[in-house]
């Protein structure tokens, strides 16, 4: 058993700004601001929290090509309005506070669920959470709810319109994107020629964004089409850079990103590397959401538990909004415990540092309903502005926003709402950390395991393909990205297996072995589709690694380790 230490300075660290954190910033402004002006002309603003909760879905699915958006953005609109219908009905047939407490539990367990398993991306399952926590509290009827949901999906399609907007400008903006960020991930893995300091977490790192790109290409439909060819190329240039390092040149792979970056052409290569055959979009079975939500079991069990503690702890304090500490404790659970304390962390500073600006604020906001709007969506984009930075940087305007909310039904006390926020805040973060402590994930173990014999599965296929004179048209292009997903999936397994409590320490030589086999074989792949695509024919190739994986193994001080690392999804 080994207990690892919880840092409090990186937990807090402010990170980079993501490269596009004007798009959802600027979305949910312009998703919020017509139809919460329109109830303002209509002196109907008590309403504005049905239209809100589809307004907020412009948030999700900006790194997404425009056709899967347009999917993505859907079931999104759906799901959240799945949400606030479930909470809506239970709120007109029950006022016991505590069956609406349980049931917003049970909601955030579910949400926290399906958001991983889809693999949603950010804001995840918060946004979802607090929108059907606070419907829960609001007073309903029956004969009121097919109405509040109607605002919900007027909103919601005025959301999709707005994200969807921008393809019809650029269709193929998040493929370039995703293809820059794999050239310069490359990029930083060539600066290390493949043995210098920190290399294996820069060869992890740029195979994860070659295999994002390219999912990127898969995905973006007919519009994009007539740039895929040449995108496709310079994918294959980040791929060659990944299997010969020493021989790459960064700076050409970085120029080749910041062209992307503009409004020009697709940059073209002149130096004739072939370009690797479109890979079919159907590469296997999808994988069954069933078998991503059964080891999500654990996670979903935390937040079931950490939510309903919250939000009871704070109806037994005589807090008149339990829902705060039911949000406050569904937003810190992340992939392990040593994630899920840096949450908790970010979380209370933030917010104890928002509730400050809401008070310095609320006498401005106060001058009228129109006052409140604007303040609100100042503070909207403030957060999206923020938030990729870090998580508390963030909080620091959602957690205002979040007041002002309230207060669109009638302005209230701001020395109440600021203590109750308080004690929500701290009430939810101390209860929802010590139920991610007392359920433990057993299963990241086990997890590991399989991810360790899938890499090793996937190597083995693509060394017997190496092995033949002339494999079948495709299979090497199949084994290739399916062994790059095996290598990618694995080291996101160890880094949450290594962030649990109270569990025996992950084999790290096993996995470092597999990894180092693994990306060798994955290198070979690639040098071999070279000659194969220029018309040459290669002899049957030796596998590039022993069965025994007796080749040296680089250490776990070649990465920082997982607890440490303040890059994780920053969003809420």
């Amino acid at each position: 058993m080994h207990v690892r230490p919880l840092p409090l300075a990186a937990a807090l660290r402010v990170g980079r700004p993501s490269d596009i954190w004007f798009k959802p910033a600027l979305s949910v402004v312009v998703s919020i601001a017509p139809p919460n002006l329109t109830l303002l002309a209509l002196g109907r603003l008590d309403l504005a929290m049905y239209t809100m909760a589809g307004s907020l879905c412009a948030l999700y699915a900006h790194n997404r090509p425009y056709a899967a958006r347009a999917r993505v953005l859907a079931r999104v609109v759906l799901g959240m309005l799945g949400g606030l219908a479930i909470a809506l009905v239970t709120a007109s047939l029950t006022g016991n506070a505590l069956v609406l407490v349980t049931v917003g539990a049970l909601l955030a367990a579910a949400q926290k669920a399906l958001c991983d398993a889809t693999r949603l991306g950010p804001p995840g399952n918060v946004v979802l959470t607090f929108v059907s926590s606070a419907a829960l509290f609001a007073p309903q009827s029956l004969g009121q709810v097919p109405g509040h949901l109607a605002l919900g999906l007027a909103a919601g399609a005025w959301a999709w319109l707005v994200c969807m907007a921008p393809g019809l400008l650029r269709p193929h903006g998040p493929e370039r994107r995703a293809t820059a960020q794999a050239l310069n991930a490359a990029a930083a893995y060539a600066d290390t020629r493949g043995t210098g300091t920190g290399h294996a977490r820069a060869r992890t790192a740029a195979t994860a964004a070659v295999l994002a790109a390219r999912q990127a290409q898969l995905t973006g439909g007919a519009r994009s089409a007539s740039a895929r060819p040449a995108l496709a190329h310079l994918l294959l240039r980040a791929e060659i850079a990944l299997a010969a390092p020493a021989d790459a040149d960064p700076e050409r792979l970085r120029a080749w990103a910041r062209a992307l970056r503009g409004t020009g052409p697709v940059p073209h290569d002149h130096d004739g590397v072939p370009t690797a055959p479109e890979p079919d979009a159907q590469e296997g079975p999808a994988e069954r959401l069933w078998h991503r939500l059964v080891p999500l079991a654990p996670l979903a069990a935390r937040t079931a538990l950490g939510c309903a503690l919250a939000g009871y702890a704070s109806l037994a304090l005589g807090i008149g909004r339990p829902y705060w500490a039911l949000v406050t404790a569904a937003a810190l659970y992340q992939a392990n415990l040593a994630l899920t304390w840096n949450r908790s962390v970010q979380r209370v500073v933030g917010n104890l540092a928002g509730v400050l600006v809401f008070a310095a604020v609320a006498p401005l906001a106060h001058f009228g309903q129109a006052a409140l709007v604007l303040c609100c969506l100042a503070f909207s984009f403030g957060a999206e502005a923020l938030i990729s930075r870090n998580y508390w940087l963030g909080s620091v305007c959602v957690t205002p926003m979040a007041l002002l909310i309230t207060e669109f039904t009638g302005y209230q006390d701001p020395g109440d709402l600021v203590t109750e926020r308080i004690v929500d805040t701290l009430v939810g973060a101390l209860l929802g950390l010590a139920a991610a402590v007392a359920v433990t994930n057993r299963r990241a173990g086990a997890r590991l395991g399989h991810a360790l014999a899938a890499a090793e599965r996937a190597r083995e296929r693509a060394a017997r393909l190496l092995a033949e004179p002339h494999p079948a048209p495709g299979a090497l292009e199949a084994a290739r990205r399916a062994l790059a997903a095996a290598l990618v999936e694995l080291r996101a397994t160890a880094d949450a297996a290594s962030g649990e409590w109270w569990q025996r320490t992950p084999p790290e030589d096993g996995v470092d072995r597999a990894e180092q086999a693994g990306h060798r074989t994955l290198a070979e792949t690639v040098r071999r589709q070279g000659l194969i695509l220029e018309g040459r024919a290669p002899g049957p190739a030796a596998d590039p690694t022993p069965a025994d994986h007796t080749a040296p193994h680089h250490t776990t001080a070649d990465r920082a380790p997982a607890d440490d690392d303040t890059t994780e999804d920053l969003r809420p």
